[in-house]
């Protein structure tokens, strides 16, 4: 069955921004690999022009993100939700609920819409209160107006089960194994390979970035830490000028480049990962793809994906004892091998996009059939 499918709720393809991105950017062609004809929307101020990429069908909604800010987004989802409206799709993938929800009632109603449910986005300290009773209402929304759901954890499919007692399926992202280590490329970022610690992350409060940093200044160590990430929003600014005394703390802007991701995690002495919302997370497995060292932040989150493969923290505390000694008895080799074949068994692309495929199409079948036989039912009485 060749399928007409939308993807909505990201800034576009290809990615230069983050999670949703890339998971279009690798879920939109391996689709049209499958025989479907698969659009996805880009904001007008995407880097992107063209009209197809990778087989793609490309389409540009107005967005003054750059305007309002976030307000923004809410007029580009809706402009996309417009667009869409005059298109035959049959299926609507909507990645995330933030500001898209709202305008639910505004699906074309002869779609199926699939929403992806996102990470429990109104726990995000970055938030006011009042932004994340807004956001709590709009979980609730896309609860509503979605056919059917995915989730990116087995936490929050729990999550969503035990609240509104829906059954979502559990699909994660996916990553790719890193073979091809190129040391010339730490050379801009001012690091040589084993003599750094790398901290990537977007500048957000729940990131555990400062507690990183913090942690970090009060250590002995002569080695380096690298703050990959834009930090030209107000948290990013506020933390270059808060560590801005301490030399060894280097803020090297933000990277979309897979190769240089991997290879600053690949050489780097040991990756700290403190994302503590959320589901399962790209940046981590990427690092888990590269065979980095992984200390993370202790929560149901990492726990569920590294296991006993990684290092735990709670506190700036913690993070000093890990950058002074990473604790003797451990098998570095034995954990990044297993975080790397659990890449290769359960994160991998084709995996996803396979697991992906399958579900729309049985939803799809489910879909039908319901409103076939309410059509059904309908027309007798």
């Amino acid at each position: 069955m060749n399928l007409r499918i939308a993807i909505m709720g990201t800034r576009g393809i290809p990615n230069f921004y983050g999670g949703f991105e890339q998971l279009a950017e690798h879920l939109a062609p391996g689709l049209v690999r499958a025989g479907h004809q698969v659009t996805v929307y880009n904001s007008h101020n995407h880097p992107f022009r063209g009209e197809n990429w990778e087989g793609v069908r490309i389409v540009h909604c107005y967005d003054p993100e750059y305007i309002l800010g976030s307000a923004g987004q809410f007029i580009y989802d809706l402009n996309c939700l417009l667009d869409a409206r005059t298109r035959d799709f049959d299926v609507i993938l909507q990645l995330g609920y933030t500001s898209s929800s709202i305008w639910g009632s505004l699906f074309p109603p002869g779609a199926m819409v699939i929403y992806n449910m996102d990470g429990l986005e109104w726990q995000r300290g970055k938030y006011s209160r009042m932004a994340r009773r807004f956001l709590l209402y709009a979980e609730k929304l896309a609860v509503r107006y979605s056919d059917f759901y995915v989730t990116d954890s087995p936490v929050i499919q729990s999550y969503f089960r035990d609240k509104y007692g829906i059954e979502s399926e559990y699909i994660a992202y996916g990553a790719e194994l890193f073979h091809q280590a190129d040391e010339n490329m730490l050379r801009e970022y001012g690091v040589d390979a084993g003599d750094y610690f790398l901290l990537m992350a977007r500048m957000e409060p729940e990131n555990n970035i400062e507690t990183i940093l913090d942690g970090f200044t009060k250590s002995g160590t002569g080695k380096k830490i690298l703050v990959v990430g834009n930090a030209s929003n107000k948290f990013g600014k506020y933390l270059q000028q808060k560590f801005s005394h301490d030399k060894r703390i280097l803020f090297g802007g933000v990277i979309y480049e897979q190769q240089r991701i991997h290879c600053l995690k690949f050489f780097a002495h040991l990756y700290f990962h403190g994302h503590s919302t959320g589901g399962t997370n790209p940046s981590l497995l990427e690092a888990m793809a590269s065979k980095a060292l992984i200390a993370a932040h202790d929560n149901e989150f990492n726990r569920q994906v590294l296991g006993e493969n990684a290092l735990y923290f709670s506190d700036a505390k913690d993070i000093s004892a890990l950058v002074d000694n990473i604790p003797g008895g451990i098998c570095v080799e034995c954990m990044t091998r297993r975080n790397q074949e659990k890449i290769r068994e359960v994160f991998n692309w084709p995996g996803i996009i396979a697991h992906y495929e399958r579900f729309i199409l049985h939803s799809l079948y489910i879909h039908r059939n319901e409103r076939s036989i309410l059509y059904r039912r309908y027309s007798r009485e």
